[in-house]
C-alpha cells in the first residue's frame, strides 16, 4: 500500500472578513469568503477549490479512461457547477454538477464513451471522498 501526503500552509491575519493566504506548492494563493457570502472576494475561496478539486480529478479520472480504452479523442473540455445552499445561517454544499463535452475523432465508440463518462465520476478520488455528503452528477455531452 502506497501512501501520499500532501501538505498545506495557510495563514489568516485576522476576522471574517480577512484576506488570507495558502501555499500548497504549485497552488499558492490569496483566500477569502466569497462576495455571495457577503465576503471580501479575494483570491479563491473553499467553494471554488472543492469544485476545482472534484473537476480536475474527474477530467483527469476521464482522460486516463479514454486513454487506457484506445479512443481517439479531438478535444475533451468541462464545465463544472457547484451549488451550495443557505438555510437558517447553515451553508452546505449540495451538489456538483459536471458537464463534460468529448469529441471524438470518430464516432465509433461514443457508447463506450459515455459509459467511461459514467465510470469516471465514480472512479474519481475526490467524488468518492465526497460521496454520502455532496450529489455529483453527470451532465456528458459526446460528440
Amino acid at each position: 500500500m502506497a501512501l501520499h501526503s500532501f501538505l498545506l500552509k495557510a495563514d489568516w491575519p485576522g476576522g471574517r472578513n480577512s484576506v488570507g493566504t495558502i501555499d500548497a506548492g504549485n497552488l499558492k494563493t490569496e483566500v477569502s469568503i466569497p462576495p455571495e457570502m457577503d465576503g471580501p472576494g479575494v483570491g479563491t475561496n473553499p467553494d471554488e477549490m472543492l469544485l476545482g478539486a472534484a473537476a480536475t480529478c474527474y477530467i483527469i479520472t476521464l482522460a486516463a479512461m479514454l486513454e487506457r480504452a484506445s479512443i481517439q479523442v479531438s478535444n475533451l473540455s468541462m464545465e463544472s457547477e457547484g451549488i451550495v445552499e443557505v438555510e437558517k445561517g447553515v451553508i452546505t454544499y449540495k451538489t456538483i454538477i459536471h458537464r463534460p463535452t468529448v469529441t471524438l475523432a470518430n464516432d465509433e465508440q461514443m457508447e463506450l464513451t459515455q459509459k467511461l463518462a459514467e465510470k469516471a465520476e465514480k472512479s474519481c478520488m475526490i467524488s468518492r471522498a465526497l460521496k454520502g455528503n455532496v450529489d455529483i452528477k453527470l451532465e456528458a455531452n459526446i460528440k
